[in-house]
Order: structure tokens, then C-alpha cells, then sequence
């Protein structure tokens, strides 16, 4: 167990001693940071805008960019190495492949909660100094959870979506070795989901409802019972889980049965 923590520790080290993950976090600091700032100073003297409201908006902005910085690191996690050649090297160490892989994707979890970690101490920090304490437009309660709730929530559900691209930018890095692949391909799904699901309504089709884009959106269930097609929450997870299953079971068959040579 010792020698498996050293080896997700390697890992990490390879991820956070690069400058451009540091450039990330600090765009994601600045970013979160900003938005409350600007909603402060952009609200004339009648509209307040209190505390939840300002933080809610800065995390549903913030979250496209952390969920982009988290693909662009899946992307590079394995296929970096075949580009870089450092395969040949980490492959003949004591360790099996399936740690290898294990210890990068835990590496990818660890740095997507890391930057989700900063994007809420910014964004919460400045949603406070800079908002007026008030509840806000919203009220007390926003469809029967308190504002804090909900929002934390909405950040929650955010993660999951990130989360979940992350693994299909991590399933593409295993299976085709190229980053720019990953990241062009991760990145299209979670800006053009919602218009593939306009397409293919759920609503209208019923095989719709076995999709993945049907369900990334998990907020929809935190102010309604029914989601797309009037699917549930339990089913929208059930699909997801399949899905996210899938995408590490092809990462890992690929990976092992990977020629390096090749």
C-alpha cells in the first residue's frame, strides 16, 4: 500500500510541478474571484444582490472553466507519456498497469478537487465581502432548500458533469494516445449536449433516455422530481453509472493490453 501511495504521489508531482497547472488555478482563483466583484459594482443602489445569489452565479460561470482545465489535464494523463516517451520508462518500474492507470486517474480526482476546492474559497470569499449579506432576490428557501443548500447542491450536481468528462477525456487519452483527441472531443460533448438533446429529445424519443447527455445535468432534479423524458433521479444515475463503468473498463483493457512499442 506504501509503494502504491508513492506511486499516486509521483503522479501528483507530475501534475502540480508544471507551470501551467499553476497558470490554471490562478485563472480559476481570478475568475472566481472577479465575478462577485463585478456583480457588485455593476448593481445600481436598488437591486441587491445578497450573498447566495452572487456566489451561485459565480459557480455556474466558474465551473465551465474548471470542468475545461480538468479535461485538459485527463487528456494529458496518459496519452503525455506515449507523446513524451516516458511510457517505456514507468512501464518497466515494479508496478502492474492497472496501478499505473489507477494512480493517474486518482491524480486526475485530486487535482479536479483541488481546483473545485479553489474555486469555491475564492468565489465564496469575495461573494461575501462584496455582496450585502442579504438573502437575496431568491428569498429564504428556493424551491423548498434553504439558499445555501441550493447552491451547494448546484455545485455538486457541476462536479458530477465534470467529473463525468473528465472520464471520457480520460478513456480517450488511454485509448488513442493523443491529448489534443481527448481534449477536442471531451470539450465538444459538454458544449454541444444540450443541443444534441434538443435534437434528440427525450421527450419525443424514447431511446433518448439512454443517452448520456440526457442526464450530465443532474440540477434539474434539485427543483423537480423528473428529469428529461420524465426520468428520475434514480434512473438518471443508474445510466451515468453505466456509462462511467464503461469509460474505465475500455481505459483499463486498452492500457493493458496496450503494445508500447507500437
Amino acid at each position: 500500500m506504501g509503494e502504491f501511495a508513492s506511486l499516486i504521489h509521483n503522479e501528483n508531482i507530475k501534475i502540480f510541478r508544471r507551470l501551467r497547472t499553476w497558470i490554471m488555478l490562478v485563472l480559476l482563483a481570478l475568475m472566481s474571484a472577479l465575478f462577485p466583484a463585478l456583480i457588485h459594482f455593476t448593481t445600481n443602489g436598488s437591486n441587491v444582490v445578497g450573498l447566495w445569489d452572487s456566489f451561485r452565479t459565480t459557480v455556474t460561470i466558474a465551473f465551465f472553466l474548471n470542468t475545461i482545465f480538468t479535461a485538459l489535464v485527463a487528456a494529458d494523463s496518459v496519452a503525455g507519456e506515449f507523446t513524451w516517451g516516458t511510457i517505456k520508462l514507468l512501464l518497466i518500474r515494479p508496478w502492474s498497469r492497472s496501478k499505473i492507470l489507477l494512480s493517474k486517474y486518482i491524480s486526475l480526482v485530486i487535482f479536479s478537487l483541488v481546483s473545485t476546492g479553489v474555486l469555491i474559497l475564492f468565489g465564496y470569499g469575495s461573494a461575501f465581502i462584496f455582496s450585502s449579506g442579504a438573502a437575496g432576490i431568491s428569498g429564504d428557501m428556493v424551491m423548498g432548500w434553504g439558499q445555501g443548500e441550493y447552491v451547494f447542491m448546484l455545485i455538486l450536481c457541476s462536479y458530477i458533469e465534470l467529473f463525468l468528462t473528465a472520464a471520457i477525456a480520460f478513456m480517450i487519452s488511454s485509448v488513442f494516445r493523443s491529448s489534443g483527441l481527448a481534449i477536442v472531443l471531451s470539450l465538444s460533448i459538454m458544449f454541444t449536449k444540450d443541443i444534441f438533446i434538443a435534437i434528440f429529445n427525450p421527450d419525443r424519443y424514447e431511446w433518448a433516455n439512454y443517452l448520456i447527455f440526457a442526464h450530465m445535468n443532474l440540477s434539474n432534479y434539485v427543483v423537480s422530481d423528473t428529469g428529461p423524458g420524465g426520468a428520475t433521479l434514480g434512473f438518471a444515475i443508474a445510466v451515468l453509472a453505466v456509462y462511467y463503468v464503461v469509460f474505465m473498463a475500455v481505459s483499463w483493457i486498452v492500457f493493458r493490453k496496450r503494445d508500447v512499442a507500437a
